[in-house]
């Protein structure tokens, strides 16, 4: 152990030579236990030579008087080792403890001065011996010369720029010069704070509400919790449904939430008694291609369950509480897939579907011929193929639908008028992509509680909401960022009582909750292996959420865990996503061609099994009608 850093005078080159701490400038000692060491020690020196048998070891003289002068030299030596060993200390502190300082030994420092000269002394040569050991190793040491030591300095030049270097290293560019790297880093940080404000203050608090339930004065405890932050913070995977043997395309809870309906990719529609984790039904849906929605109608004792499918047909599966199947029927055929349905609130009878081939229609089960065309969806002169329709709450009549471009469109089935802006009530779009150049389109809407909001996921875009009681054209009034909606036609939802917070699922295969007010990110959940999350359901009444995607199977999700969810991966989770996106924006490729190459590859075994894809070229023009009784009959 090197105590101080001695440099040594230089010599002449080849020569090797001893030091003596007198030729070092070390400043003079002022410790008084160092003086008393120096005063005790010329007293006793004629002791020490006695004690040493120097008369017997030199028998004339001179030979005497020479190790006299040794012994001299040799006090000034360990005299000066002394000194330059104590003189680390002189700005207080005893270095006991691994010569660093130890502020308790300047308590008794005034004490050490009172003590006797004998005990002083022995202080000093314990001090002495416990630095003697560690400074012989450099007590001798060969001399470099001049150029050796430039060398050297070079040397260690040489190294700390390599350390430098590496320490400057991007990992994303893989060069030294990251200053690009910093500025896009520094922009997408900005990007991610901007269009949003800091989280409100809890508007639940757990004690507060524990309390008025027990003293009876509120009745909504679960209502209220289901909303509140930090259960939403506390959300982790409870158990999977398992069964399927493709991907999970849809769930949905019935009206009680006691049953959960799910289907996808094999066919088969699964009614689970998810409490038990365990399936009450398992049925042929009829369909001949993908299923990509199954709803309960509501107010129907869970008998009617309505289907839609890549293959454009819409049927109803008859059900009995639930829990025994009958039959099912085709009622709608699109000319393309069908990807979505909406249900009206408390209606047993009617629901709307949409299709890519742009059609909206109503279905009344009451009626002999159960579907009608609503309306054709326009733009320009031009069909616009649609992924998504929602009913607004609120005003039943209402309805929105979005596909295959940038506008979100709301009619009003008392005031469709065909010949006046293809019958459309408002448009709404974010003002940068009124006039963009690269194609877009709107996988999801979902009004909120109320009806007043309405939200829009774009593909590999953001997730925006509008006001819908706005004007024509008006703008959107939040932006919700950091996921990432390219490869599937990926759903976004409300989640909470009062529409509190929005939830979507990413590419990355994660879950991401906002705020709804502050636009912030609150929870992140590790949803599918695989890489998607496509389809989140919250439970009508309780703080739970079913969630499906490229995975075989459906996972609950409950505010469980016991400390909220840290969200330590998420910055970098959003700058991954959104350099993703600015990679691929470059190409500006359609959803659609995604979707289809997307469904062509991982489905090839399917229709090698007999399954077979009904191309949509392969209908005709009457087959996005509705059907007689002879068809239904016959299905």
């Amino acid at each position: 152990m090197r105590l101080l850093p001695l440099r040594p005078s230089v010599r002449p080159a080849g020569q090797l030579s001893s030091v003596r701490f007198s030729e070092l400038d070390f400043p003079a000692p002022d410790w008084p236990r160092q003086t008393s060491y120096k005063m005790s020690h010329q007293e006793d020196g004629a002791d020490g030579l006695q004690d040493l048998g120097i008369e017997s070891q030199f028998s004339s003289p001179e030979e005497q008087s020479g190790a006299v002068a040794a012994m001299e030299a040799s006090s000034d030596i360990d005299t000066a080792t002394l000194d330059v060993s104590t003189g680390m200390t002189r700005d207080g502190g005893d270095t006991s403890d691994g010569g660093f300082p130890n502020d308790s030994s300047t308590e008794n420092r005034s004490t050490d001065q009172e003590n006797s000269s004998e005990d002083v002394e022995h202080e000093s040569m314990e001090d002495f011996e416990h630095f003697l050991i560690p400074v012989l190793p450099v007590f001798y040491y060969p001399l470099l010369r001049e150029d050796e030591i430039v060398e050297e300095e070079e040397e260690e030049i040489d190294e700390e720029g390599e350390e430098e270097e590496q320490a400057q290293m991007c990992p994303r560019c893989g060069g030294t010069d990251h200053e690009q790297c910093l500025l896009e880093d520094r922009a997408l940080e900005e990007w991610t704070s901007s269009e949003t404000s800091a989280l409100p203050r809890p508007r639940w608090q757990a004690v507060t509400a524990l309390r008025q339930r027990q003293l009876g004065s509120s009745t909504r405890f679960v209502y209220e919790a289901c909303g509140a932050r930090a259960f939403v913070q506390r959300f982790c995977l409870q158990y999977r449904l398992e069964g399927h043997t493709g991907c999970v395309n849809t769930v949905h809870f019935n009206q009680r939430g006691t049953r959960l309906a799910s289907s996808g990719d094999d066919l088969r529609v699964r009614v689970w008694d998810w409490v038990r984790q365990k399936p009450v039904l398992d049925f042929d849906s009829g369909h001949n291609n993908n299923v990509l929605q199954a709803k309960f109608l509501p107010n129907c004792a869970d008998s009617t369950l309505a289907m839609c499918a890549r293959d454009g047909q819409v049927r109803v599966a008859e059900l009995t509480n639930a829990s025994c199947f009958e039959s099912t029927r085709r009622v709608a055929q699109h000319k393309r897939a069908a990807h979505k349905l909406a249900l009206e609130p408390d209606s047993p009878y009617k629901f709307l579907t949409s299709g890519e081939d742009g059609v909206v229609f109503t279905i009344d089960l009451r009626q002999h011929q159960p579907a009608s065309e609503t309306v054709i969806t326009r733009e320009k002169g031009k069909r616009v193929g649609l992924y998504t329709i929602s009913v607004n709450p609120a005003n039943t009549y209402q309805f929105a639908a979005a596909g295959q471009d940038q506008f979100v469109r709301i009619y009003d089935q008392r005031r469709i008028d065909k010949k006046e802006n293809h019958g459309v009530l408002k448009k709404f779009n974010p003002h940068h992509m009124v006039y963009c150049d690269f194609p877009t389109s709107i996988t999801c809407t979902a009004y909120s509680h109320d009806g007043t909001e309405l939200l829009a996921s774009y593909n590999d875009e953001d997730i925006y909401l509008f006001n819908s009681s706005h004007s024509d054209g008006a703008q959107y009034a939040k932006r919700f960022k950091g996921h990432r909606n390219s490869t599937t036609v990926k759903g976004v939802n409300f989640y909470g009582p009062r529409s509190e917070f929005v939830v979507s699922g990413s590419d990355c295969g994660h879950i991401f909750f906002w705020e709804k007010s502050s636009c912030q990110i609150i929870q992140l959940l590790k949803g599918d292996p695989e890489g998607t999350i496509n389809c989140l359901e919250p439970h009508p009444y309780l703080p739970m959420l079913a969630a499906s995607g490229l995975d075989h199977d459906v996972k609950i999700w409950t505010p469980t865990a016991e400390a909220a969810t840290e969200l330590t991966e998420l910055k970098d989770l959003i700058k991954k996503n959104k350099w993703e996106r600015d990679q691929d924006s470059v190409y500006h490729t359609n959803l659609f061609d995604q979707y289809m190459l997307s469904f062509l590859m991982g489905h090839r075994s399917q229709r090698d099994l007999g399954w077979g894809a009904r191309f949509p070229e392969e209908l005709d023009e009457s087959s996005s009608t509705s059907l007689t009784s002879e068809e239904e009959g016959q299905d």
